[in-house]
């Protein structure tokens, strides 16, 4: 579309949209309409959709009270896979019922019993817990947006020195 420069902006619009306008029509003529059902003679300009491919006639689909079953199957076998990975000594049989058997003597359980290892508590270094309550009254600090640039400034230097002071307690 050739432009004259000499036209005014009006009538460039104008023409513009008219020829937008008999483009759409164009192509609606040629695609026809979207929500009308296509009329015989429009059967020829359109490509024709491919039909949806048939299931194979060999091999039926498979029931679904079949698939419930391999899924009932799955969660079963999961469960006892995760029982049997799970126990404390998988070699040791299951604990059957003893009320029918005669009691047999066994040896004192103080040779048999394993002896229980000590618990070890950890307790952190005094400096590193003076340390952390330094650091939370800085975090309350800043936090409450507070103006005060020197308490920020002292709290920020006390947290410092009482975090050095727990590295050096700390290491061995």
């Amino acid at each position: 579309m050739a432009t004259n420069p000499e036209e005014p902006p009006e009538e460039r619009q104008r023409r513009e949209l008219e020829e937008i306008r008999r483009k759409f029509q164009e192509v609606g003529a040629r695609l026809g309409s979207a929500f009308e059902p296509a009329t015989p003679d429009d059967d020829d300009r359109r490509p024709r959709a491919l039909p949806s491919p048939a299931p194979p006639a060999d091999r039926p689909a498979r029931p679904r009270w079949q698939w419930i079953a391999a899924a009932a199957l799955i969660f079963v076998l999961g469960t006892g896979f995760g029982y049997l990975l799970t126990r404390s000594d998988a070699s040791d049989p299951p604990a059957t019922s003893t009320a029918g058997t005669t009691p047999v003597a066994q040896p004192p359980a103080t040779a048999l019993a394993p002896r229980p290892r000590p618990q070890t508590k950890v307790v952190p270094p005094p400096a590193c817990l003076e340390a952390v309550r330094r650091g939370n009254e800085l975090f309350d600090l800043l936090t409450s947006k507070t103006n005060n640039q020197r308490l920020v400034a002292d709290k920020l230097k006390a947290y410092s020195l009482a975090s050095q002071a727990c590295s050096k307690e700390a290491s061995p």
